[in-house]
């Protein structure tokens, strides 16, 4: 049987973990960014990676690390392989390009709730934050 807290939410509610979203947009073009490479890495002492995909037609990262599973609390890193994706879409960029990689640090200090990233780039940098999901 389900009990209420002090705070009057049942402990089912306590233990939900809201999960990690990431969307990201090509600003340069105006397109979501339909196969960008993308890779979701936990900070502890052997740099886990979580999560790993392209971005579907919607720009989204469709993983069940969405749903939660998977998040626990601490230090990940999110990696957008920009460089191989422009090159992937006929885009002129140098080889190495000027954005390679964008790394993304961020920390996960409560569990129910969703951390959703909208990462909006171009050749030349990017933008990424806590959207609210």
């Amino acid at each position: 049987m389900e009990q209420a807290n002090d705070m009057g939410t049942s402990t089912k509610d306590q233990h939900r973990v809201g999960g990690i979203s990431i969307h990201a947009v090509d600003i340069a073009r105006g397109v979501p960014a339909a196969g960008l490479n993308v890779r979701l890495v936990f900070l502890d002492e052997a740099r886990r990676e979580i999560a790993r995909g392209q971005c579907n037609d919607d720009g989204l990262l469709q993983h069940p690390i969405i749903q939660g599973i998977g998040t626990t609390r601490g230090m990940y890193e999110v990696e957008f392989d920009v460089g191989p994706f422009y090159r992937m879409c006929g885009v002129e960029v140098s080889d190495p390009s000027f954005l390679e990689i964008a790394i993304f640090r961020f920390g996960i200090n409560h569990l129910e709730e969703h951390f959703h990233l909208p990462f909006k780039f171009t050749p030349w940098g990017f933008s990424l934050f806590r959207g609210g999901a």
